[in-house]
């Protein structure tokens, strides 16, 4: 099976009348994702590709019995949007919402943990478990069925190696972009611990980057694992002082680095490479 995203996920999208959330789900659509309603205040009534749409969470709740929900909202109403999807008893939220402040970012994390909701994001692309469909962004074309999950905090990067592994006949399980801003819902060691207690995955790839501690933080989680885990930490060649397009991506001192988040890795127990062109050999030889 694969992790979050799974055969009982029946989904909403919250925006979902608005350009940018209609065209992802159609798209979400197009590849069989479990996707049953959508909701936008005022907007009850109305159809988005052939699904209804509702004015609040809670009605798609109880007529669709929906457990999860996609949001494509304005920063400023984010934060409403995951507190309603979580007072409605969805127990995944993905928030693809960009430039959220970090406050509403960690009044939506307390409240998801408060009620047992897994939360990903925000500024996430989503996640994509090929065979059952997806929720977010990632481009569809890329991933394919098998027993390799994959975290990242880069939406682009997930995407490169996810193709990489499908060129090399080595398919996903699931694959995630845990959102590259300071304060996320679901964390890297989170991830890690739901990929080894999954019995489809049997090789996880890690996908970091500079700033933050969320690599030295999972390094403990590492360590516990029974399965491989290949670890890539992207920014080696990051100018300093240089501002960089996450903004989670903050070195402070000599926390953060690159050399860092690779040493903590390694020494519990990753295979770090230097590369993503690496990563495919490093996994093969893995899992022989």
């Amino acid at each position: 099976m694969a992790v979050f995203l799974t055969q009982d996920t029946r989904a909403i999208v919250q925006g979902i009348t608005g350009r940018v959330a209609r065209v992802q789900t159609r798209w979400m659509l197009e590849c069989g994702s479990p996707v049953v309603a959508g909701v936008t205040p005022g907007k009850g009534g109305d159809r988005v590709h052939g699904l209804p749409v509702h004015d609040v969470v809670a009605e798609a709740v109880e007529k669709y019995g929906a457990n999860a929900s996609v949001i494509f909202v304005p920063a400023a109403r984010a934060l409403a949007a995951a507190e309603e999807a979580v007072d409605a008893g969805l127990r995944l939220i993905v928030l693809i919402s960009e430039n959220v402040p970090i406050l509403d970012a960690v009044r939506a994390r307390e409240r998801a943990r408060a009620k047992g909701a897994t939360l990903i994001g925000p500024n996430t692309p989503g996640l994509m478990s090929p065979g059952i469909g997806k929720l977010g962004l990632m481009p569809v074309s890329l991933f394919s069925l098998g027993p390799v999950g994959i975290v990242s905090r880069s939406g682009t990067l997930a995407y490169e190696v996810a193709g990489r592994l499908t060129e090399a006949r080595l398919g996903q399980s699931t694959v995630i972009g845990i959102g590259g801003d300071p304060v996320v819902g679901l964390d890297l060691g989170e991830v890690l611990g739901a990929f080894e207690d999954d019995s489809q995955t049997e090789a996880v790839v890690i996908v970091g980057e500079i700033g933050g501690v969320q690599e030295e933080m999972a390094a403990r989680v590492v360590a516990a694992m029974a399965k491989p885990v290949v670890a890539y930490v992207a920014g080696r060649t990051a100018p300093p002082g240089r501002r960089m397009g996450h903004a989670g991506a903050i070195i402070a001192r000599d926390r953060g680095t690159v050399e860092s988040k690779a040493r903590a890795l390694s020494e519990a127990g990753a295979r770090v490479v230097s590369s993503p062109a690496e990563i495919v050999p490093a996994l093969a030889a893995a899992l022989r």
